[in-house]
């Protein structure tokens, strides 16, 4: 079972004199991946409903902290060798998709090929209209750059026309690093998001409130994936793991499932600041992640 860290730039991860021996360390001691989440801004108020809480609003506010999700990856990419770098999640349909498109392919050769783009569709409503992008049809706006992009990122000269994008006689270079292109981790558990993991995925990034839930999204999945000829064993699965909660038990559920890797909030486990916490999670289960 592969073990990443998310949020890694949140709070105080923004300052890089904490956050570079924060990395270093973690990838010192058997951790595989950092992982970010994306927002732009946080209105002081809003009435679009976060999906993943029963509060319906995010657990930080307007007045934290948070840095770029891939300007931090590039960051973190500096300072290591082979932690892998993901995004969870970029929201896709709110960005200029061509600069998207060029970034990250800078950042996947930058880095050797370390970066999974973890993508979703959005939900905060005010912060699209803040950035002067439609809210409305975002998933057909994704699905189609979804397609381009694995045509940019081969370097090779684009001929691609949709309904929102006309790509010609151009070429993005250098490519990713990763072939035939970085992989696209598909967030979300929403019927559309599961069928679009099913149709360009790679991977799934995955939320859930329990083991219930959990293993309806899997059920929903399958379904999708037969429905497209394809085996769940084509995708890599990211979940997180609320191990203060949940314990070493869950780890059996998650691969019985097939889960890949599991995430942990640092801050989360209760067991100190940031480095200690890292540290002691590392001491105290990777043996038993080991050995289960």
């Amino acid at each position: 079972m592969k073990i990443g860290i998310v949020p890694i730039n949140l709070g105080e991860f923004c300052n890089f004199d904490l956050l570079a021996p924060f990395v270093q360390e973690a990838e010192a001691v058997g951790y595989e991946s950092m992982w970010t989440f994306e927002h732009v801004i946080i209105p002081k108020t809003y009435e679009s409903i976060y999906p993943y809480s029963p509060s319906g609003k995010l657990a930080f506010g307007p007045e934290s902290e948070f840095m770029d999700p891939l300007i931090q990856l590039n960051a973190i990419a500096s300072v290591t060798k082979r932690l892998r770098l993901g995004t969870g999640v970029n929201i896709l349909p709110q960005v200029s998709p061509l600069y998207f498109a060029k970034q990250t392919a800078c950042i996947d050769h930058l880095s050797g090929g370390r970066l999974m783009l973890g993508l979703g569709v959005g939900w905060l409503e005010e912060e699209f209209y803040a950035l002067g992008v439609p809210f409305e049809r975002r998933g057909e706006r994704m699905d189609e750059y979804l397609t381009a992009f694995k045509q940019a990122w081969t370097g090779q000269e684009m001929n691609f026309k949709g309904e929102f994008l006309d790509w010609h006689n151009f070429q993005i270079l250098p490519p990713s690093a990763q072939k035939p292109h970085i992989p696209i981790v598909i967030g979300g558990v929403s019927k559309r998001a599961i069928r679009r993991v099913a149709e360009f995925g790679d991977g799934w990034y995955v939320i859930q409130k329990d083991m219930d839930e959990l293993r309806n999204h899997f059920k929903l999945l399958d379904q999708a994936m037969e429905k497209v000829g394809r085996k769940r064993s084509e995708l890599e699965i990211t979940s997180y793991w609320n191990y203060h909660k949940e314990g070493l038990d869950t780890l059996k559920i998650y691969r019985d499932l097939g889960i890949d890797r599991l995430l942990i909030n640092v801050h989360a486990l209760r067991m100190g600041d940031a480095m200690t916490a890292m540290r002691r999670f590392a001491d105290e289960v990777f043996p038993k992640i080991e050995a289960a």
